[in-house]
């Protein structure tokens, strides 16, 4: 699904609006009768549920009002406020305004807060004062109904977004709502999924409005967001009488002495994304250690450094000779930065024919020799970190999401890679330019391990058969999605890698 700024979602409205003569007030009833579904459908509201609206001047407010006549319509009790007077309203919000009234609903202006009660008696509060043109910090009256709002003590349902929030940022610089759910109109905006946005906008629900997929095709979208839908169609089909060798042969080149636990994260998490078989290539040192944490994986001892417990140079035919049997690698869990293994490394993706992914100190054998990637014959997937993206390129992650986007975009074309830049939110970016921002993930992920169990994931899709770019974004999606399993069962303060492993299939199940 597409993601979109203000300013392009103001474009294709207008498309629509003007050259394929969907009326304004059209798609105004398309979007307020869409919300009122979903409030319906997933609340169970119905005959004796209350709302209460809080509308503003503007189109924004003019949803709220077809909102609350769907809700109404359906048997709810609906209490509409909004901000007036009622001769500033916009025109399609006058519209629906009217409307109400012709159904002779409780419509009140609000004049000052001091008229409004302490606390409305409903079961949901939902917000539409403003949507996603709003910018810079409320002011007057709609600042204190804001605030008024952040202190209700219903569930905040808001209307495209959270007034106060800006779209394409997710900041906002004076009072913002925090809601419980957001119906964001149409397509997605990118403010809705950038901290602090993203939990301010609670779960957010994409309401469909009425807009051709041919005027969406009209413009240069090149940025998605990834979604459940997208990851379940995406997944390969397991065959009903495959065996294991059916179902990907992963190779793990990880671990040395002090972080052998990187190994076995990665190969537990191959096995939990489907892969039929899992091998680990380390250290002859370490393969012992290896071996007694995990059962399912089998383990290949490879030459090391004398005493230094890291992978020597003298095993890159061992390792060519492993990757025939198998169909895809992952490369850098816990390996170390011995200088034979920096070699090793790069030796080996200068006439790599396999899909690979490489992380961890598999991407610190790249710095400074960047341009081997040119050569790799096989896909190649890198998935650094903000720090270990900087150590690469030289180059700091902008904090702002666009920046960050370009940055990304623009090191997965010049290299010919599928770049998976870590941070809160993950981005994706092909070779070709596309870029998806991964919605799933919290601040429980941030531990040591995290990180392997995603690169155990990827490669895991990638022996599947799966293209790199596909094997990343469901990849990422899947690892972000664990996380707030396990967040949630658990806390975000107590999630450990471990945890991630362990949530991987039901958050498997809940796309497919």
């Amino acid at each position: 699904m597409k993601l979109v700024t203000s300013e392009q979602m103001r474009q294709i409205d207008r498309e629509t609006i003007e050259n394929v003569g969907i009326p304004g007030p059209e798609l105004m009833e398309n979007s307020g009768r869409g919300i009122a579904e979903y409030i319906l459908g997933l609340t169970g509201a119905g005959e004796g549920t209350s709302f209460a609206i809080i509308c503003g001047k503007g189109n924004n407010g003019g949803d709220g009002f077809v909102v609350g006549r769907y809700l109404y319509e359906a048997g709810a009790d609906v209490h509409i406020f909004f901000v007036g007077p009622i001769e500033k309203l916009s025109p399609d919000a006058r519209l629906n305004f009217d409307r109400a009234v012709g159904l002779d609903m409780d419509l009140r202006e609000i004049e000052s807060i001091e008229r409004l009660p302490e606390e409305l008696e409903c079961d949901f509060l939902i917000d539409a004062v403003f949507g996603t043109g709003f910018s810079g910090a409320p002011r007057g009256i709609t600042a204190e109904l804001i605030d008024y709002m952040n202190r209700q003590p219903a569930p905040v349902l808001a209307v495209d977004m959270p007034s106060g929030l800006n779209a394409d940022t997710g900041q906002f610089e004076g009072s913002v709502v925090e809601a419980t759910t957001t119906f964001t109109l149409a397509l997605p905006k990118y403010g809705l999924y950038v901290s602090p946005g993203r939990e301010k906008a609670g779960q957010v629900l994409t309401v469909p409005i009425g807009i051709p997929e041919e005027v969406i095709d009209k413009f240069d979208l090149n940025m998605s967001l990834i979604t459940p839908a997208m990851v379940g169609k995406m997944l390969p089909e397991r065959k009903p009488d495959g065996h294991k060798g059916d179902f990907g042969k992963v190779l793990v080149l990880a671990g040395s002495t002090g972080m052998t636990g990187a190994a076995a994260l990665a190969a537990r998490a191959a096995f939990r994304s489907g892969s039929g078989l899992v091998k680990i290539g380390c250290p002859r040192s370490v393969q012992p250690v290896i071996a007694s944490l995990i059962q399912e994986a089998t383990s290949q001892p490879l030459p090391d450094v004398a005493k230094k417990g890291a992978l020597a140079l003298r095993a890159l035919g061992e390792i060519r000779a492993l990757l025939e049997d198998h169909d895809a690698i992952a490369i850098g869990p816990g390996i170390g930065t011995h200088h034979e293994t920096r070699d090793l490394v790069l030796r080996l993706l200068s006439k790599l024919d396999k899909p690979a992914v490489i992380d961890a100190d598999g991407l610190n054998a790249l710095v400074g020799k960047l341009d081997v990637l040119k050569e790799v014959e096989g896909a190649v997937t890198l998935t650094p970190h903000p720090g270990e993206f900087k150590r690469l390129t030289g180059i700091s992650v902008p904090t702002d999401i666009h920046e960050r986007i370009e940055v990304a975009r623009e090191f997965a074309t010049e290299y010919r890679v599928t770049l998976v830049l870590k941070g809160s939110p993950t981005l994706v970016a092909d070779a070709e330019g596309e870029v998806y921002l991964n919605p799933t993930g919290n601040n429980g992920m941030a531990t040591g391990g995290s990180g392997d169990v995603l690169t155990g994931a990827i490669a895991s899709l990638l022996g599947q058969g799966m293209s790199a770019v596909k094997a990343a974004a469901c990849g990422v999606f899947v690892h972000g999605s664990a996380g707030d399993l396990a967040a949630s069962e658990l806390s975000p303060r107590s999630v450990i890698a471990g945890d991630l492993v362990d949530f991987l299939p039901e958050a498997f199940a809940e796309v497919e």
